[in-house]
């Protein structure tokens, strides 16, 4: 059995060489003359104290190009009593593709609002790959993505590991997009109607009054009630 020989496709733009690039050698010495060249300018604007052609002092410094919506560092958003505006739903720690946020929701029962807070909120910067999926999916706006990265790269993970108070005070926000009224005890009579809704008067039954028929007693009817024989 013959095999056929392989071909390689020919398309219309392959690129062909010169002799000259052929040689091998000039076209190295050519790039290795273009990165010198580059470099001692840039160092001998640097020497004379001027400003080199591509280097940029961050953050000291930034380009004016700099994308204005740049995801950079997470910042969690606080209610106006300074406690953290999430509500430990864990939406964003599903969400996350490199599954770099970790979330322990704790209960605060003098919350009437909502009694569930994040008791831990960490985010290892070592694996996130700063996707904003994050922010997306937060149905409180209670994590943000501003264009800062101050003291963010660091030669060792356990630094890059942020905590619930370093993301809530390097840079607090307060204006959320969904308010919450501040923390107070239900009034007397008051009852929750579910974890997610206010403080709401309880209501009574409007037959919760009335005698019962068990104990020889019938309830009374109006005219309005009463059926015809």
């Amino acid at each position: 059995m013959t095999h056929k020989r392989y071909r390689r496709k020919a398309y219309w733009n392959r690129p062909t060489m010169g002799w000259w690039e052929r040689l091998y050698l000039p076209e190295i010495l050519r790039g290795l003359g273009i990165t010198s060249r580059v470099f001692l300018r840039n160092m001998g604007k640097w020497m004379t104290g001027r400003k080199g052609a591509l280097t940029t002092y961050y953050p000291e410094e930034r380009r004016r190009d700099y994308a204005r919506h740049n995801r950079g560092k997470h910042v969690l958003t606080q209610r106006p009593d300074g406690s953290p505006q999430c509500i430990a739903c864990n939406m964003c720690a599903t969400v996350c593709p490199a599954k770099v946020i970790e979330i322990e929701a704790a209960f605060d029962p003098d919350d009437f609002a909502h009694p569930k807070y994040p008791a831990r909120f960490e985010i290892d910067y070592s694996r996130c790959v700063f996707c904003g999926l994050c922010v997306e999916a937060c149905p409180e706006d209670a994590i943000r993505m501003v264009a800062e990265v101050p003291n963010l790269p660091s030669g060792r993970r356990l630094q890059m590991w942020i905590g619930k108070e370093e993301l809530l005070t390097w840079n607090p926000q307060r204006d959320v997009a969904k308010p919450y009224p501040p923390k107070n005890p239900p009034l007397q009579g008051e009852g929750r109607v579910g974890m997610g809704s206010a403080s709401r008067p309880a209501l009574a039954h409007p037959a919760a009054d009335l005698p019962l028929e068990g104990a020889g007693v019938r309830p009374p009817t109006s005219a309005s009630t009463r059926v015809p024989q």
